[in-house]
C-alpha cells in the first residue's frame, strides 16, 4: 500500500539552489510526486507543524529560519513511503548523515538540514492533510510503476 509522505524544501536548500536536486532524488528513488507548490510559511502553521518543539527554546529560531524563505512543499507517494523517504533524507543532524542522502551528502547543520520529512505514517497523512487542500492532490498512475516494484507489492 502506497503511503503519504510530506516532504519540505526548506529555506536553506532554496537560497543555495538545491531544489532541483532535492526533488529528483526522490523522483530517482520512484515515488510519485502527486502534490507540489512554493509558499511562504507563516506562524500559524509553523506552530501547528511544529507543535512537538513549540516550548522548546530553540523553537524562535526555527521559525524565524522557516520564515526566511520561500519554501517548496511536496506531497509524495510510495510503497513504504516513509521509510524510504527518511532513508533519503538521512538524519537530522547534516554533519551526522550518510554519503548518499540529502542531508550527508550537502548539509553540515541541525537547523539548516535542508529538506523536512514526514516521520510517521500517521504524521504523513496529518502534514500532507495540514498543508494540500484536497484539489491540490492528483493520483496518477507512473508507466514504469512495474519496473520500480515487485509484482509482490500490488
Amino acid at each position: 500500500m502506497e503511503e503519504k509522505v510530506l516532504v519540505i524544501v526548506k529555506p536553506d536548500a532554496i537560497q543555495r539552489g538545491l531544489m532541483g536536486e532535492i526533488v529528483s532524488r526522490f523522483e530517482k528513488k520512484g515515488f510519485k510526486i502527486i502534490g507540489t507548490k512554493m509558499s511562504k510559511m507563516g506562524d500559524v502553521l509553523l506552530e501547528e507543524h511544529y507543535s512537538h518543539i513549540a516550548d522548546k527554546p530553540f523553537f524562535k529560531g526555527i521559525k524565524d529560519f522557516m520564515m526566511s524563505s520561500p519554501v517548496v512543499l511536496m506531497a509524495i507517494s510510495g510503497v513504504n513511503g516513509v521509510q524510504a523517504a527518511r532513508l533519503i533524507v538521512g538524519p537530522t543532524d547534516g554533519s551526522a548523515g550518510d554519503a548518499g542522502t540529502i542531508r550527508g551528502d550537502m548539509s553540515l547543520s541541525i537547523q539548516s538540514n535542508l529538506v523536512h520529512a514526514s516521520d510517521t505514517v500517521e504524521n504523513g497523512e496529518i502534514e500532507v492533510t495540514r498543508f494540500f487542500k484536497e484539489d491540490e492532490l492528483f493520483d496518477y498512475e507512473r508507466p514504469d510503476t512495474k519496473y520500480i516494484y515487485a509484482d509482490k507489492h500490488f
